[in-house]
């Protein structure tokens, strides 16, 4: 036998292999898929009244205005069949080679096969093409509202996105090459990947975005030294040990979205804002929120103020000594925070010296691109799920909020993954987004309907714990931090909310990059910059257009401002020293706790 049969040999032995386990992996997946939980049609998509209104406009245009219905097909069909014609010229002169491709550049396509092949060459121009002309007819409709014509051009987006080339094997190249490259094993990978992660969900399919045994939080996540020093049914509060032998005196507690883990501000030592913070010379606590079971239905907005802010407010006081604290909200967890401000100056209590906003909202009458989905088909749809099931499981949200970047967070992943094979990396970052937390039913509903569709906290006011408040009341001293291309809390809008708030002393800074990178941006990385400008006022972009931009992390600029709010330097604290009770080391136990094993207390 020859070096080249017994090669074949070998080859066709790792094929029969790859063949085997595909039978076997096809099992698995038969299984997994009966057992698929029915998902309710109202979270699977908008309404059908919304695409009926939309097919209801193109009709108008087609009556009222067909000149320019005309005038899209004909562009529509001119550039389709020249193309077509250009690649049959390139044919039948025996080029093997695409004809030109003025289309725009697109970073799906990166694999020099979509440039240089014919065939893929044709099929990528077409998809181009197809997209171009199915978005033009839907920007051009005329009889939508605002606020139909941003959904159906979101919607029409989503679908768009699924149907690009690059997401089925047929027509990719890099999957193509990979499997032939592996005599097929790369797609036998790809398939016990599929099955993973349906297996994993249930039989709902939610890409895995980073290798699940490269992180355990408190070992290689979550690591800053710290304790629990305080706990009830919403919370643990952690308390960091000093990293300076003096600190500020006035301490700083910090609340994240109880949506997501607490440790996106603790992850490794080389990006943790915590540990920063700490260097820094202050004395840091951190709410880290219960992930809730059913049991939490019945847990709305006043618990997580009540038994959150409030509590853990009363704790820092009585742990330090003192009468005053500085505050961090993130997201929703500044959005909760500003409530809780306006609540403490309606009630005549004044515990926080000054408060910071991560990337948050108080003004919802621009949702940015997240409004699509708070529309009443998807809020209806939510609010039927909680009645049912006593909470909004953390699989809803997770899927929501990555189809608002679904080429990233979804069909790059999975082409990697289920197409070419590959591991999921070991990214921390990734890693804490697919570690998604649960919802209170009322809470989730409460947040929905009176603060995001009816804008109450910024209209005609949000009642707390029996007290109507609006931004106006919040008057603390303030630093807000948003982020330029947030596509959760869009900066514009939370500059809008910044500025209706009623204290006199207020600054604002935009960060260059997105909800999260433009927060978690270490000094060290030397990476996005940050715009500071006057005192929020006037339009959103006459503000930016004055602004003074920074090379690098915003973070020291905070900490010089957060400084003079804290008061002179004393010995550092240590958990415990006070006298109070250490409960566990951080990162403490709900951050790693299934809510089904834990029982409301």
């Amino acid at each position: 036998m020859t070096t080249d049969d017994a090669a074949a040999e070998t080859r066709l032995d790792r094929l029969n292999a790859n063949l085997s386990k595909v039978d076997e992996l096809s099992r698995r997946l038969a299984t997994v898929l009966s057992q698929k939980r029915q998902i309710p049609s109202a979270l699977q998509g908008p309404s059908q009244d919304l695409f009926l209104r939309a097919a209801a406009a193109y009709m108008a245009e087609m009556m009222n205005n067909p000149s320019k219905i005309i005038e899209q097909q004909v562009g529509y069909w001119g550039k389709t069949l020249k193309h077509y014609v250009e690649a049959q010229e390139q044919l039948a002169h025996g080029k093997f080679t695409a004809p030109p491709d003025l289309t725009a550049a697109d970073r799906r396509f990166q694999n020099p096969l979509w440039e240089t092949h014919p065939w893929f060459n044709f099929i990528k121009q077409q998809y181009m093409f197809n997209a171009e002309a199915v978005e033009r007819a839907v920007h051009d409709l005329d009889d939508l509202s605002p606020k139909d014509r941003s959904r159906v051009e979101y919607f029409t987006r989503q679908i768009l996105d699924m149907m690009s080339p690059t997401n089925f094997l047929g027509t990719n190249p890099d999957a193509l090459e990979r499997a032939v490259a592996t005599d097929g094993e790369s797609l036998v990978q790809g398939l016990e990947n599929l099955v993973r992660d349906l297996e994993s969900n249930k039989g709902d399919l939610l890409v895995t975005l980073a290798d699940r045994d490269a992180f355990k939080v408190g070992e290689n996540l979550g690591t800053t030294p710290g304790s629990v020093v305080f706990r009830n049914r919403m919370l643990e509060l952690i308390q960091y040990a000093p990293a300076t032998e003096k600190v500020h005196k006035t301490p700083l507690v910090i609340f994240p979205p109880w949506i997501n883990k607490y440790y996106i501000l603790d992850l490794k030592p080389q990006n943790s804002f915590i540990k920063w913070l700490t260097e820094q010379g202050f004395t840091v606590f951190i709410a880290s929120w219960v992930n809730p079971d059913p049991s939490y239905v019945d847990v709305g907005l006043d618990q997580y103020i009540e038994e959150g802010y409030l509590a853990a407010f009363d704790a820092v006081q009585k742990i330090t000594g003192e009468k005053k604290l500085n505050a961090i909200g993130y997201c929703i967890g500044g959005t909760t925070l500003a409530l809780t401000l306006a609540y403490l100056a309606k009630r005549g209590r004044n515990p926080v010296k000054a408060a910071t906003f991560f990337t948050t909202l108080t003004d919802f009458s621009d949702q940015g691109e997240v409004g699509v989905f708070l529309a009443d088909d998807f809020v209806d749809g939510i609010e039927a799920e909680v009645g049912h099931a006593g909470m909004l499981p953390a699989f809803y949200m997770s899927r929501t909020f990555s189809f608002l970047r679904s080429n990233d967070l979804i069909y790059q992943p999975a082409i990697k993954s289920y197409m070419m094979g590959e591991a999921p990396p070991a990214f921390d970052l990734l890693y804490w987004n697919g570690d998604s937390t649960n919802l209170p039913g009322k809470m989730a509903v409460e947040y929905l309907r009176r603060l995001c569709q009816q804008d109450a906290f910024a209209a005609k006011g949000f009642e707390v714990l029996g007290e109507t408040v609006r931004i106006s009341d919040v008057n603390v001293p303030l630093c807000a931090i948003a982020c330029e291309t947030d596509h959760i809390a869009a900066w514009r809008s939370s500059f809008n909310g910044i500025k209706q708030m009623g204290a006199k002393d207020k600054t604002f800074i935009l960060a260059q990059s997105g909800h999260i990178a433009g927060i978690v941006n270490p000094p060290s990385k030397g990476k996005y910059g940050h715009w500071v400008g006057e005192t929020p006022a006037g339009t959103p972009e006459a503000w930016k257009e004055a602004a003074a931009f920074h090379q690098g992390s915003w973070w020291p600029r905070w900490r010089d401002w957060l400084a003079t709010m804290s008061g002179p330097m004393v010995a550092a604290r240590v958990p415990g020293d006070s006298g109070g009770e250490v409960l566990a080391p951080a990162p403490g136990t709900y951050v790693v706790s299934q809510p089904s094993a834990r029982a409301a207390e």
